[in-house]
């Protein structure tokens, strides 16, 4: 994983406009939102990137953990929500602090891709001992050993002509081809899981788990799936 935390934390391309980042990031939260048991939770966000719409979550909630790999990242999320007392920014070596059974709600968006299974299943341990018994761990965005980059492309042409950045998404997509992230894609390669393969590797770490109906964020061929703690 670290070579993708490197990469996030580069001035990279990802986003094909600021206007793409900010729908993005305003279209997880909304979904995050979703899922917040009580007024006086605490949420977890595990590998949180820059999180733009974190105070649509905070508003929700009673304490949001933004937790974040990149220390160039964590020091923006730092400023950015410094003045609200409902964010708290942390490493995920902090979160090994963090007492057990502390958390009511965990999610933990986009980022299986980028880990190793055998970091997912470290994660997803860390996700059990934190969230509270009956508590949840939503892992969202799935890629699908039979879905392609295709899908990912489509999903994303939807999502700006929805939004008006169609331009920008077209012109974006050719850059990226010819960009760092490609070609780390490439290298490195992204993790895919089945349904029954994800949902196994929850319950080992000790979570019931389901397929949610719909996938978080725009990207309807990837999954998302809901865990709940058990006892």
């Amino acid at each position: 994983m670290d070579d993708w935390i490197d990469y996030y934390d580069s001035t990279h391309t990802i986003y094909v406009s600021k206007k793409h980042r900010d729908v993005h990031f305003r279209v997880i939260a909304a979904d995050i939102v979703g899922f917040i048991p009580s007024p006086g939770a605490t949420v977890l966000d595990y590998s949180c990137g820059e999180a733009l719409a974190a105070g649509d979550v905070a508003a929700a909630c009673g304490q949001l953990i933004l937790a974040e790999p990149a220390p160039g990242v964590r020091g923006r999320l730092t400023a950015r929500f410094a003045s609200n007392p409902k964010i708290a920014v942390r490493s995920l070596d902090d979160l090994t602090q963090l007492p057990d059974e502390s958390v009511d709600l965990t999610v933990m968006i986009s980022v299986a891709q980028y880990m190793t299974p055998a970091e997912l299943d470290a994660t997803f341990a860390l996700m059990r001992r934190l969230v509270k018994p009956g508590g949840q761990f939503v892992v969202g965005d799935i890629l699908r050993p039979e879905v392609g980059a295709a899908a990912d492309v489509t999903a994303l042409l939807k999502l700006a002509v929805q939004n008006g950045f169609l331009a920008d998404a077209l012109w974006g997509l050719a850059r990226t081809a010819l960009s760092d992230y490609w070609q780390l894609r490439q290298s490195i390669g992204l993790q895919r899981y089945g349904e029954g393969e994800m949902i196994a590797k929850l319950k080992a770490a000790g979570f019931s788990a389901a397929r949610a109906p719909q996938n978080v964020g725009h990207n309807p061929a990837r999954m998302t799936f809901i865990a709940t703690r058990e006892a």
